[in-house]
């Protein structure tokens, strides 16, 4: 039974891949798991599916009758070939979901893909594997990023040698040798204990980059691992407290002339306390300040100091502060996780303040008055003014650049949405607009391949334009498939624009991490049901001035548009 609703539970999870062997869920490249060895050590690599993706254990799912393969792609190759497991004295053997290299060479680096398959199901994801050379004169490879262990000063610490479990038989007794900064010395107060380094006494000099390497014999072959911790001595415990303010104090009294720059400091000394954040902000009046002003300015200065502390120094300017701006409350304050303090300026005016500041301020604000009538007029009808320029001046972006395609939409493939992009989207961006739309279940070939037709149909598009809702954003769909290949183009070639249009509002914590990017660059258009139908509205503007710039020559009216899209009642 637990066989059964494991299969039952990988076909519901992938619904669009199970009618057929050809479609399987590519999760891509995980750029976040590298993997880094040395070459000439031991190596090796899990497949993150069972863990990360579909959250069952290798043995369940061989039972349900899933076949593990490994795949890899040589670095700077593009072809994909299987992992070659039958080399000389097993350099490379697969041990259930684990791929091992005793030991690995520098032409194993490259992206490695495990795929987990049967006749109905498949689901496959890519990491980089990256086996580099140890530097010239040194034991380790600057490359190679230590992992940072937090050591808590004048306490007694034990420092492990990190990822060796497993490496070695449990039978095995390896001998380990301990390097401060690749130098082997007398460890002071610090006794190397086989895999552990054991601090008898935590001192502030003591920090620095410590290296173990182990040797050991596994089938009458000798090998070695090396492993770096980058130490940080930090504060004790006992030593953790609430932040304290050095600035303003009771005893200063900031005077300034109407005119004049205004400089206010905090200084707030912080103490390190473990997995806790440091926060020093001003308040105006009572309301925070998330960011500078036209008027105010705030500059951050940090001092880091013995063992995590830290003096973080916040200013707060006008350059030229008016009668009013002297008035008001400035407060600084500063928490972390133990607690918050918070401390008042004082600020006064300077007697004989000039009188010329009065006509002075009357003439600016007359200026801010028309500036701000400006930004106005300006918000209100920038669409208009855009598509004005455009239709006049602009410049055709369509002729010469090779592309067969103005936009390619992507969207979640369900009755409703599929009817808002055949229907609505299409209607008005061809007919009314002019443009050339690629729909991939309308456009594309039957027989190819899935994921080769949709890159292929979005390298020949100027814009992607991705109609973002809740079913959008399910994993493993070809819509997330077309979001990634839309953002890499755009990062790597630029080639490509985005435009997001929003049909159904989507829940933050919902968002997968190529949409959460998305949205935090580009612009979002926002369709709202009957409001945004109307053709003259303002989400036809917006997504018009987000297509390319074309000529056209017999343009259809809008309301024609408009009647052949949404027909009166009884026609």
């Amino acid at each position: 039974m637990k066989l059964g609703f494991l299969l039952c539970c990988l076909c519901v999870f992938t619904a669009p891949t199970c009618s057929t062997s050809e479609r399987c869920d590519d999760w891509g490249v995980d750029t976040m798991k590298l993997i880094q060895a040395y070459e000439g050590e031991p190596a090796r690599i899990r497949c993150p599916l069972f863990q990360d993706f579909l959250k069952h254990n290798y043995s369940t799912a061989h039972s349900a009758g899933l076949t593990l393969m490994w795949y890899w792609t040589g670095q700077g190759k593009d072809l994909e070939e299987p992992v070659n497991i039958r080399l000389p004295n097993n350099r490379i053997i697969k041990d259930k979901d684990t791929l091992w290299f005793r030991p690995a060479i520098i032409n194993d680096t490259g992206n490695y893909t495990c795929m987990l398959r049967n006749t109905t199901f498949c689901s496959r994801v890519a990491f980089p594997l990256e086996v580099v050379r140890k530097d010239a004169d040194s034991c380790v490879s600057q490359a190679v990023k230590p992992e940072v262990v937090e050591l808590p000063l004048e306490h007694t610490e034990r420092l492990p040698c990190p990822d060796t479990d497993g490496f070695f038989p449990v039978n095995v007794t390896p001998s380990v040798t301990w390097y401060k900064d690749c130098i082997s010395e007398n460890f002071y107060e610090r006794l190397p204990q086989g895999l552990n380094l054991t601090f008898i006494v935590v001192r502030s000099n003591y920090q620095g980059n410590y290296t173990c390497i182990v040797t050991y014999e596994d089938s009458g072959k000798i090998y070695n691992l090396t492993r770096t911790s980058e130490v940080k001595v930090v504060g004790p415990p006992e030593d953790e407290k609430p932040p304290s303010m050095t600035t303003p104090n009771a005893k200063t009294l900031y005077e300034f002339a109407a005119g004049e720059e205004m400089l206010l400091s905090c200084e707030v000394f912080c103490p390190f306390v473990r997995n806790s954040r440091n926060d020093v902000w001003w308040t105006v009046d009572g309301k925070k300040l998330e960011e500078n002003t036209e008027r105010i300015i705030i500059t951050e200065s940090v001092n880091e100091q013995l063992g995590g502390a830290k003096t973080i120094k916040v200013s707060l300017s006008i350059k030229q502060v008016t009668v009013e701006e002297l008035k008001r409350n400035y407060t600084c304050a500063a928490r972390n996780s133990l607690g918050e303090v918070s401390r008042q300026a004082p600020v006064k005016e300077k007697v004989g303040t000039p009188r010329y500041i009065t006509e002075l301020a009357c003439g600016l604000g007359a200026t801010l008055f028309l500036v701000v009538c400006l930004i106005i007029v300006y918000h209100v009808y920038w669409l208009e003014m855009v598509l004005f320029y455009r239709a006049h001046f602009g410049t055709d972006e369509t002729i010469g650049d090779g592309k067969e395609y103005d936009v390619y939409v992507s969207y979640a493939r369900n009755a409703e949405e599929e009817e808002f992009v055949l229907v609505t989207l299409r209607g008005v961006l061809e007919n009314e607009f002019g443009y050339k739309l690629c729909i991939f279940d309308r456009d594309s070939l039957p027989g190819g391949t899935v994921t080769d037709e949709t890159l292929t149909f979005i390298k020949k598009s100027r814009r992607l334009l991705v109609v973002i809702s809740p079913s959008y954003i399910l994993k493993g769909t070809q819509a997330l498939l077309e979001l990634k290949a839309g953002l890499e183009n755009m990062a790597t070639q630029g080639n490509i624009r985005i435009i997001l249009v929003q049909y159904k509002a989507i829940k933050s914590r919902e968002k997968v991490k190529e949409l959460k990017l998305a949205e935090s660059v580009l612009g979002v258009i926002k369709w709202k049901g009957d409001k945004s139908k109307f053709p003259n509205g303002r989400f036809w503007k917006q997504l018009h001035v987000a297509m390319p710039v074309k000529k056209q020559s017999q343009p259809k009216s809008y309301c024609n548009t408009y009647i052949e899209l949404y027909p009166p009642r009884g026609l």
